[in-house]
């Protein structure tokens, strides 16, 4: 983990080092463009045999298995889980409704002239397909994180894909009812639920984080089908002033362990904090490998001149996990995913068991939205209807309006209502 100064002699290499940072999900995803084309093209012209083929090179699929997991199947992993996991899961997935629940937008209306109605109603959307992670750990969190709000939203089809699925995963598919989930992963997944197959039917939207091959193939399916947002390799920003080091680094170290690509970045304007972090670092992370591949590569101490620059530089990189001292910060956040405040308040605790998801905004996505939510899953729809005596009243200034920008059929439709 490198400490670098916003201000001094070396204030240029900084700010490199910056510019870099702030270009990271592009920069990442153009690296398997071209390898994720490929597979997509595989899977839309070659359907279940090329979506079996991935499977079997890259997920380790068996000759005989089935790409889908049955409920006996989910069944049996409940079964065999720990009643201690069980109750962790059940606890879990109560917080994580009890918050979509909270979040869910409602139907409303009103009158800002009498005999004219405007309002919204809210409608699920048909289809979800849920990509759950499943090659370097086990993630039962994320399918609870993007089953529970679509079940929340209403949605009547809700597809899970994850590869090698482990026990966990597939006890947590159980104990939510899912009754959809292939083995498959990577690019391959996010093919097959964008385009669909004979046997395994398109979705409207796919959800969910994965590896810089699962964000390149959302963002190149877009086009086709509707995604939450690009959430690739994790990242953390603990922004500080007066933080405890060893609870710092124990953040750092947690969320760097996820990936070799994660970023792990501390902001600070005090140069004696920033030491004692990357020592920390250092000591807690040397018996993880992962962590201490993604703090060499992609951990960063800055410190700055002021306070208030920290500040501005938190926002500038728009984090995907957010740590700041109390409370009173959130004044100056403007930019991030999801925040965790306090010394208290591990960001594990996000990542399992809060209630707020832990599928979160990166590559500075946290510029133009927040987390997966429930908002995800539900279609707002306008609604307006006006009266006779309405019309004749507000028409004219539509009159008006069409009139002015040459759309004299716009007028016309408006027009022939008010005789």
């Amino acid at each position: 983990m490198k400490i670098l100064k916003t201000f001094g002699e070396h204030a240029s290499t900084t700010e490199a080092a910056l510019q870099q940072l702030e270009q990271r999900g592009a920069v990442n995803t153009a690296k398997v463009d071209a390898v994720v084309k490929e597979i997509l093209a595989a899977v839309e012209n070659g359907g279940d045999s090329a979506v079996r083929e991935f499977a079997t090179k890259l997920d380790n699929l068996g000759e005989d298995q089935s790409l889908l997991v049955s409920r006996a199947e989910m069944q049996a992993a409940w079964d065999s889980t720990s009643e201690e996991l069980k109750a962790a899961m059940r606890f879990a997935q109560a917080n994580i409704r009890a918050f979509a629940e909270k979040q869910l937008p409602h139907a409303w209306s009103f009158r800002p002239t009498e005999g004219m109605e405007v309002g919204q109603i809210v409608r699920p959307l048909g289809s979800v397909g849920c990509y759950v992670p499943g090659g370097r750990y086990p993630l039962p969190s994320t399918l609870l994180m993007t089953v529970t709000p679509a079940q929340v939203a209403g949605v009547e089809r809700i597809v899970v894909c994850s590869p090698k699925p482990a026990r966990e995963t597939m006890a947590a598919a159980y104990l939510s009812g899912v009754t959809e989930f292939y083995r498959i992963g990577g690019a391959q997944a996010i093919a097959t639920l964008a385009f669909g197959t004979d046997t395994i039917a398109a979705v409207d939207k796919i959800v969910g984080p994965g590896n810089v091959y699962v964000t390149a193939a959302k963002i190149a399916v877009s086009h086709r089908t509707g995604i939450d947002m690009p959430a690739g390799p994790t990242e953390i920003i603990v922004t500080s002033e007066h933080g405890d080091a060893t609870g710092i680094a124990a953040d750092l170290v947690a969320q760097a362990e996820h990936d070799p690509e994660a970023l792990a970045i501390l902001i600070t304007s005090r140069h004696d904090l920033a030491e004692e972090v990357v020592l920390e670092v250092k000591r807690q992370s040397q018996n993880n490998d992962i962590a201490q591949q993604s703090l060499a590569c992609q951990g960063f101490a800055f410190v700055t001149k002021t306070v208030e620059e920290a500040h501005a530089l938190t926002n500038r990189l728009a984090p995907e996990h957010l740590t700041v001292d109390a409370g009173a910060d959130l004044r100056w956040v403007k930019n991030a995913g999801s925040i965790f405040i306090g010394h208290h308040t591990p960001q594990s605790m996000g990542d399992y068991i809060s209630g707020p998801n832990h599928v979160l905004p990166t590559g500075r996505n946290g510029r133009v939205r927040g987390g997966l939510s429930v908002l995800d899953f539900v279609k707002i729809i306008t609604v307006q209807q006006y009266t006779l005596d309405a019309l004749r009243e507000v028409g004219p200034h539509t009159i008006a309006l069409a009139e002015a920008e040459g759309l004299t059929g716009h007028a016309e439709s408006v027009r022939v209502r008010m005789r």
